[in-house]
């Protein structure tokens, strides 16, 4: 059970909370700096401004610019190895530990799509400040082998997660975090009747002063709020559920070491865990350039065209029908009508936004090599061009590594509280290969054993982020490498074919198992002559015949030598 401090919690004191951590976003104006900022991100940048008819024009080179920031932060593959540290048990059980949860890593990355999950990850910090990672336990979730229960990994809007301390930004420093979301009310109800819960009736959803907008219909969901604390007992995290004044789920023990959140922010702000986002300091940039676009246009609509000035006392009706003829009843009709030609605009102001844009796009590392607006005559110039522009960002880029490392220390937290034991496949042990092809089996084969994961909590691990970049032209480097090499017999055939992206090379598994059965095959012949097998030949005895030369490329003096005798002596 809790401890004194925590084992009476209760709704109204969940809900106290709650009210809290609202009155603190509002403090810090954050739903409004959020709702402007999603706004002017997808292009509603005139929200709730009075136009007065003026012409609304939005020219979002706000969108572009931020995107490309995201893009260059998490345009890397990311890979998550666990590395042990040293420990009791004999390096080579630490190493075979380690082949497990590297290879549960890479199934959980793919599972839970990490590399799509960190670009909306760092989308959501660069437009609202700050952006969160929620990893639960799934009961649904097929495991294999007859098992059920995994690890699941979603994005929480930084809206709806609080934090107790809010001076400190690191999770696992929290004394309570609180977990915001909203379901339906028919749905909560369903459940905590079937879970017994006596007061599932008193369930109700959000009253109109909910701090929702109004086109989220608060009158059908209710908000369902997560605590999670530290019982300080044994260190393991504990949660309880709430639902207004009804405890949907009793204090439980989640079994955890580590809060399961991961939280980053764009920038940071002293003495705050929510930070400030990259759109906030770009909106008066894109501000300006829509106000300087809607003057020229309303500019160019009253004054571009040409206005015509006639006497009213010669002409009583003026008829501005293309090509239509004016009567006027004789005398000199030269001063009847004039043509006023238009104003001419001023043309700072198409240089004034050009420069606005310019300098946006520069401070931010969106220069016209980065976005590959120049011309590619020298790739080698270019190539460094987009890696100096990447260095503002390289700041941002080292925490959100930090932030994926985070996240494998709370996926090893989860393996050792819930995994249990299960089935695993590792490689097979290095006995010989003459060993394993009498038993029948493929070094390279996987066995499948019974690992208990539990072990986690006894054997420390340290965990290293490998980056690998992804840009477009790395695989042609790497296929021009491997050429090289081959070239150089610096490998052999076989290991280029191993290596060769797919789609290079048809049917290349099929090339590879004959090249290696042919290979087989060649060292077995002189194993065969030397016990004594059957020569090349036929012969059983040697009958003086001359073996054969077979010419090479070459023509040294050595080969002629050989071409002239017919032999080797």
């Amino acid at each position: 059970m809790p401890d004194e401090f925590d084992k009476k919690i209760t709704p109204e004191q969940v809900q106290a909370e709650y009210q809290k951590m609202l009155g603190y976003n509002t403090a810090v104006n954050l739903d409004e700096t959020v709702r402007a900022n999603e706004n002017f991100f997808i292009g509603k940048q005139w929200e709730g401004v009075d136009a007065k008819g003026l012409p609304t024009p939005v020219y979002n080179f706000l969108k572009q610019v931020v995107l490309f920031s995201v893009a260059n932060i998490t345009t890397d593959n990311i890979k998550m190895q666990a590395t042990p540290l040293a420990c009791e048990r004999t390096p080579e059980d630490v190493e075979r530990v380690a082949e497990i949860v590297n290879k549960e890593f890479d199934r959980l990355f793919e599972f839970n799509r990490v590399p799509n999950l960190v670009r909306e990850y760092m989308r959501n910090a660069a437009v609202d400040g700050d952006s969160c990672l929620f990893t639960f336990w799934d009961d649904t979730v097929d495991a294999g082998f007859g098992l059920r229960g995994g690890i699941r990994t979603e994005i929480v809007d930084n809206m709806r997660v609080g934090f107790g301390n809010t001076a400190c930004r690191d999770p696992q420093k929290q004394p309570y975090i609180l977990i915001e979301r909203r379901e339906m009310t028919k749905e909560l109800r369903r459940a905590a009747q079937e879970a017994g819960n006596p007061r599932w009736n008193d369930i109700q959803p959000d009253n109109e002063n909910h701090n929702t907008d109004s086109y989220k219909n608060s009158s059908e969901r209710s908000t369902v709020l997560l605590r999670m604390w530290k019982e300080r007992k044994t260190g393991t995290v504990w949660a309880c559920e709430v639902s207004g004044r009804v405890m949907l789920r009793e204090p439980w023990d989640m079994g955890l070491r580590l809060y399961p959140v991961t939280w980053i922010n764009w920038d940071y702000i002293p003495d705050s865990y929510h930070g400030q986002a990259l759109v906030t300091g770009l909106i008066p940039n894109q501000i300006f350039v829509n106000k300087l676009f809607a003057m020229s246009m309303i500019s160019l609509m009253t004054s571009a065209f040409p206005r015509t000035v006639y006497d009213k006392t010669r002409i009583p009706k003026w008829n501005n029908a293309v090509g239509a003829a004016i009567g006027v009843n004789g005398g000199d009709v030269s001063g009847v009508a004039k043509i006023i030609d238009p104003a001419q605009i001023s043309p700072q102001i198409a240089q004034f936004i050009q420069t606005s844009v310019d300098y946006t796009r520069q401070f931010l590392g969106a220069t016209s090599a980065a976005l590959g607006e120049t011309r590619p005559d020298n790739t080698s110039a270019i190539i460094a061009l987009q890696r100096a522009a990447s260095i503002p960002s390289e700041i941002t880029k080292q925490n959100l590594y930090k932030s994926i490392e985070d996240l494998g220390r709370i996926y090893l937290d989860f393996m050792a509280a819930y995994y249990g034991k299960r089935k695993v496949q590792v490689s097979m042990p290095d006995v010989g290969s003459d060993i394993l092809a009498f038993a029948g089996k493929d070094p390279e084969e996987l066995e499948t054993v019974l690992f208990d994961y539990g072990i986690l909590n006894e054997m420390p691990m340290a965990l290293k982020l490998d980056v690998g970049a992804s840009s477009y032209w790395s695989e042609m480097a790497s296929v021009q490498t491997l050429d090289n090499l081959l070239m150089q017999d610096k490998i052999t055939i076989e290991e280029y074919l191993e290596r060769i992206p797919d789609g290079y090379i048809p049917k290349r598994q099929e090339l590879i198992a004959s090249r290696k059965q042919a290979a087989q095959q060649q060292m077995m012949q002189p194993e065969e002559q030397s016990t004594g097998g059957t020569p090349a030949t036929g012969a059983l005895v040697d009958l003086g015949q001359k073996t054969p030369i077979r010419g090479g490329g070459g023509f040294g003096d050595l080969q002629r030598k050989v071409m002239q005798t017919g032999t080797t002596e």
